[in-house]
């Protein structure tokens, strides 16, 4: 999940305007409690889902904020490299608080 945050202040760059919210903590709070009780045949997968989600919570801010990107990308059917001007649009339109400057850093992350 990602956070918007108002364009005011002298900080500059992507990371000061977004905010990526990870929840990845509280479910593996839920995953060790489940391993804790789990019986013999559960727990190779409650294993799993908590490698899963310790690798998953680890991922650099960087690619998050790529993912949601694309994936507004995606479902809008947009190349940020051959319909940049819509791609920005789609992102803006998917986050109405995002800074002209923040979606155009954005775009240009997801296209490298």
């Amino acid at each position: 999940m990602l956070d918007f945050l108002g364009g005011g202040g002298k900080k500059t760059g992507i990371e000061h305007e977004v905010l990526v919210l990870r929840d990845t903590e509280a479910v593996a709070d839920a995953i060790r409690e489940a391993l804790a009780g789990a019986s013999d045949e559960e727990r190779p997968g409650l294993e799993r889902a908590a490698a899963i989600v310790a690798e998953y919570g680890a991922r650099p801010e960087a690619e998050a904020r790529v993912e949601w990107v694309r994936g507004v990308l995606a479902e809008a059917g947009l190349d940020p490299v051959k319909q940049e001007i819509h791609a920005i649009k789609a992102v803006r339109q998917a986050e109405r608080g995002l800074s002209l400057r923040a979606a155009v850093e954005l775009v240009n992350e997801a296209k490298r």
